[in-house]
């Protein structure tokens, strides 16, 4: 090439580099047709801070500095729904330098430019941890409520007296729309756009703290998240990595993924001219009421519902529907030949007094041996129950931190202040098991509600415990939501389909709860923000017949096997379960799930499987089960996700601080309610200081199904419902996508169409 052809060439370059960045810049990236052009310096070159000059502002209440959203990758379809926004402490951040001369111009307001970090600096948490700008953790709250778009948001100043980067992303959803050529609406942001949108954010995150643009690890990435968000946590930490999902993050313009000439993918980046090998990977991850895995939730739920001989179906076709999806799952977990070493799991499931054995998981049916769980029985219900048992008896032996509990003694008289100071732990455990109690704020676990997802407490306090940054945004604690503003990061939309379960001590017993759980609601699309739950009389409102119906599932879930515009199985790559432990996966250190054990949401089945696959894989992996919790439950008794977080940094991080639980004080004064009105659990649940607490299975799932509020097929898939945008279409927000429900349809189709709206 001559000269002049080079100079031509670089000239050309260059003006594509600019040009890239100045779309990024201004978020005017086409959006019916991305240009996939970019090449990896091209891409590089827009997506580095350094060249985008972001707006910094400085907090003087929180000592933050927080970067306004911008496009995290190169080809954005939504640009408004594929940003980012970081708040980092302002103890690593000496100013802004504004004219590129690497130097502070500004130190407090507003300014555009590039932060100046301070490496030497450190912060000590409030759990007593030490970290600096080139140590700390970075918190990924992923939003998606109801695996729906999420615009653009601010990150929130929660953690920066903790010593965290917090990020904040956004992401495309089914409801996403664009203007086809034709003039027509169409529907974008299918699956695993949503998933993709979380893990071009993190790259993008990871990619400027190797240039030195940004505070914090790559190394110490924590996802977190409640309900859609708890499940996008999850899918996060589940997939790192993996490549199933290289030709979408390609095909945004992700940093660190570029196609080869071969067909293969380049994850690597310059830094400082050596290439530098990028991950999307987490660290840990902190899940809140995780409503996934979908693939399996409609089966899960309906052996759930099953192992309660009493439950009241609202007709006659979800109750024979349940009962063949409940033998289905036995099919399904007794094929995947599951097993958890004793060791890991904390439960000695073979009763020999040890925990040395891995114990294989199975289901087995017997209808006369086991009639108080409708046949049902085996391993795998063995480690359900005594996960449950665990639930209970961490949270009694919580008790000691309730501060503004009332109690009172077998009589019903309130114990007098000395009385109360003097208890013991096996004292609240009796008192708490007959309900000689009243609760205070302390010991309410749902942060959810019908209607909203309102915080519990003003500004400074979550239900009872300190905010440092008075903003009300502490992931699961107390009522605050992942994710920052306006609702914790969950959009404005109808949250009435999920019972939260109790606010108080009314939900310990089964038939207590049993009035609860029905709601009535209208049944709509996606679009109408409505879901079908358990109090529905109607199959079906949007189909006429059973003949009707089941010929829109056949084609939908035909569509969906016939592959994406790459040949994937859309609902395949949104089941985390298959991703967990694959060869290809970079599984996470640590995992914790934290469900709220009343919740009707999603089946506890599905964190157990979770964990499960977790253990065996080798991550540490941890699921609650919190005792009376609703739908995305609140941290309580002096646990949060800082204190989490910092114990596992301290456990897997060499040098760093070995972080304990601080103490109980214990309750020296009796709260002032008049009379006591907790739950009487001893006709069910039993409790011994050296063995613990022990319940009946049954009992368990009467519980369960108590707190229920989704129809069966739990995840509405006759009529669709919110966990339904993820599986759209072109033309359609929603599809139905349950292979177990079609089978079942098609298998009892007779028996099934006699039953339909009937």
């Amino acid at each position: 090439m001559t000269m002049k052809g080079r100079y031509k060439n670089m000239i050309k370059k260059t003006l594509a580099i600019i040009m890239a960045t100045a779309l990024l810049c201004q978020g005017v990236f086409a959006e019916e047709t991305p240009d996939n052009s970019l090449g990896k310096e091209a891409i590089e070159e827009a997506l580095d801070l350094a060249n985008i000059s972001p707006e910094w502002t400085y907090s003087e209440e929180n000592d933050s500095w927080t970067m306004e959203p911008v496009t995290a990758v190169a080809n954005a379809e939504l640009p408004d729904y594929q940003g980012v926004s970081v708040c980092v402490p302002g103890a690593y951040i000496i100013g802004v330098d504004t004219d590129g001369d690497g130097t502070a111009d500004e130190t407090s307001g507003t300014a555009k430019g590039n932060l100046v970090i301070d490496y030497e600096a450190q912060v000590t948490s409030t759990n007593g941890q030490v970290y600096s700008a080139a140590s700390s953790p970075v918190i990924i709250n992923t939003g998606a409520a109801g695996y729906s778009a999420q615009e653009n948001q601010t990150a929130s100043s929660s953690y920066a007296a903790e010593g965290y980067i917090n990020v904040s992303c956004g992401n495309r959803g089914k409801q996403s729309t664009i203007t086809g050529s034709d003039g027509n609406t169409v529907y974008t942001g299918d699956a695993p756009c949503c998933l993709v949108d979380q893990k071009n954010a993190v790259r993008f995150v990871k990619y400027n703290i190797l240039l030195g643009n940004l505070p914090g690890s790559v190394d110490y990435f924590v996802s977190t998240g409640g309900s859609g968000g708890g499940a996008h946590a999850v899918m996060l930490a589940a997939t790192s990595d993996h490549p199933d999902y290289y030709v979408y993050e390609a095909a945004a313009g992700a940093v660190g993924v570029y196609e080869t000439a071969n067909g293969e993918y380049d994850t690597s980046v310059t830094i400082g001219g050596e290439e530098v090998e990028l991950s999307d990977g987490m660290w840990g991850c902190m899940a809140y009421s995780a409503i996934t895995s979908l693939a399996e939730a409609d089966m899960a739920m309906a052996f759930e519902y099953t192992l309660d001989p009493d439950y009241s179906f609202n007709t006659e076709f979800q109750k024979q529907t349940a009962s063949y999806l409940a033998a289905i799952y036995m099919d399904y977990i007794n094929g995947l030949g599951l097993s958890v070493s004793e060791e890991a799991a904390g439960f000695d499931l073979n009763g020999d007094g040890a925990l040395s054995d891995k114990v294989a998981l199975t289901i087995e049916y017997d209808s006369a041996g086991h009639g108080e769980t409708n046949g049902y029985y085996g391993t795998y219900v063995d480690l359900y129950l005594a996960e449950f048992e665990q639930s209970l008896e961490d949270y009694i032996s919580r008790l000691a931190y309730a501060d503004d509990w009332t109690w009172f003694d077998a009589d019903g008289n309130a114990l007098s202040d000395e009385e109360v100071t003097a208890m013991t732990d096996s004292d609240r455990a009796e008192a708490f098991l007959n309900g000689w109690y009243s609760k205070g704020s302390t010991g309410s676990g749902s942060s959810g509600g019908m209607g909203n997802h309102a915080d519990m407490g003003g500004p400074g306090q979550r239900n009872g415990r300190n905010d440092p940054q008075g903003d009300g945004d502490f992931p699961g604690d107390g009522g605050g939501f992942p994710g920052g503003d306006d609702a914790r990061g969950l959009p404005d939309m109808d949250m009435t389909e999920g019972f939260s379960g109790p606010d108080g001590g009314a939900a310990g017993s089964p038939e207590d709860m049993a009035g609860e759980a029905g709601m009535t609601e209208e049944v709509g699309t996606p679009d109408a923000g409505t879901t079908q739950s358990a109090g529905s009389s109607a199959n079906s409102s949007n189909y006429s017949s059973f003949e009707e119906m089941l010929a829109a599932y056949e084609a939908d879930i035909a569509q969906i096997e016939t592959g994406d515009a790459y040949g994937n199985n859309i609902v395949e790559l949104y089941d985390p379960t298959r991703y967990i432990g694959a060869e290809e996966t970079n599984d996470p250190t640590w995992t914790r799930i934290l469900m709220g054990a009343s919740e009707g949401d999603i089946s506890m089945f599905n964190s157990l499987n979770l964990q499960v696959a977790w253990l065996n894989a080798g991550t540490d992996a941890e699921i609650e089960w919190q005792w009376n919790g609703g739908h995305v439950p609140s941290e309580i008794f002096g646990d949060s996700l800082p204190l989490y977080v910092d114990m596992m940094y301290g456990k897997y991080v060499e040098g760093a601080v070995q972080v304990t639980k601080e103490a109980a004080e214990g309750q020296s004064a009796n709260g002032t309610a008049e009379e006591a009105d907790g739950t009487d659990l001893t006709g069910w649940v039993s409790y011994d200081e050296t063995s613990g607490i022990t319940m009946t299975l049954s009992g368990v799932a009467a519980y369960r199904t108590a707190g229920a509020s989704k129809a069966v097929p739990g995840f509405d898939v006759m009529d669709y419902g919110q966990e339904d945008y993820v599986f759209g279409s072109g033309e359609a927000d929603a599809r139905h996508w349950d292979q177990y429900v079609l089978q079942v349809f098609m298998e009892h189709a007779d028996e099934l169409g006699s039953l339909f709206n009937n």
